[in-house]
């Protein structure tokens, strides 16, 4: 008994502080670089009155703006769902020549400064580029237009998909896929009955952090929309020319918006997460 207590006295040492000095070096943090900044945007707005603030956030310009960045972020996001679980599966099921090199592309949009992705782009893209001088002929224009904005937002989105969903895949259980082989289940009927619902969480949380990515993309993209008014026009340009307008109060409002749908969108995915993570629960 004597003993029991001495070995209960003499915790093993912790490598990190306890919880409250942890929880305090958190919030502290967090609030320097997060709650602060976003604070300071949201009191700046409160200058403006309400006839001001919805002028400045439904003006046409604007208007379109919102249309767009969010209209082209969904449909880089759905797309690099598709092709970067693709990407992903070939990575983990499949051994070829140059395999390290193409996991290490992966990673490019992350290392590659965003303009330089914008200018690449753009000369591939454009009508005397490599490949648009032979698609402008046939009608496909790919530059200078909304096409363009979708283009540079799937290349800088797709490395969240594929990593997120990559360590997932490697860790599935095959013997799962090798049963129902076993028992007459088709390639298709295994992918959806055993290898989706385990990758689902993950697939959503790489749409999610491409979506987000991609509302916010800037350098890449303004090289190659062709920045037109109400054609192709991102958000953050519209934010951009006010601050150069020394309209800061309407850049905030602006800035608020797109805040605001960003963060009910995130809330809507995690319940999504969430709501998978008990599914799969409940299968198994």
């Amino acid at each position: 008994m004597a003993l029991f207590s001495l070995a209960r006295s003499h915790k093993p040492a912790r490598v990190l502080p306890g919880f409250n000095i942890t929880l305090g070096f958190t919030l502290t943090y967090l609030s320097l670089i997060v709650l602060i900044p976003l604070s300071a945007l949201v009191f700046k707005t409160f200058t403006l009155t309400w006839e001001q603030f919805w002028a400045a956030v439904t003006g046409p310009r604007v208007m379109a703006s919102y249309r767009l960045t969010f209209g082209a972020s969904l449909i880089a996001a759905l797309v690099n769902v598709v092709f970067g679980l693709l990407v992903a599966w070939v990575l983990v099921r499949y051994d070829f020549f140059g395999k390290k090199v193409v996991d290490a592309l992966v990673d490019l949009p992350f290392a590659l400064p965003t303009a330089v992705a914008g200018i690449s782009l753009t000369a591939l893209l454009a009508g005397n580029g490599w490949i648009g001088q032979y698609l402008e002929p046939m009608g496909i224009q790919l530059a200078f237009n909304p096409n363009g904005v979708v283009i540079a937002l799937i290349f800088i989105g797709l490395p969240f998909v594929v990593r997120t969903v990559q360590p997932v895949l490697e860790d599935a259980e095959k013997e799962l896929e090798e049963a129902a082989t076993c028992l007459g289940a088709t390639r298709w009927q295994t992918f959806t009955r055993v290898i989706f619902p385990s990758i689902a969480p993950a697939l959503l949380t790489g749409f999610a952090m491409a979506f987000a990515r991609a509302i916010g993309e800037y350098g890449s993209v303004i090289f190659i929309a062709g920045n037109m008014p109400m054609v192709s026009e991102i958000t953050p340009l519209i934010i951009i020319g006010k601050l150069e307008q020394y309209d800061y109060a309407g850049a905030t409002a602006v800035a608020v918006v797109m805040l605001v749908i960003s963060f009910i969108l995130l809330l809507v995915i995690n319940a999504l997460q969430a709501w998978q993570r008990r599914h799969s629960g409940a299968s198994a």
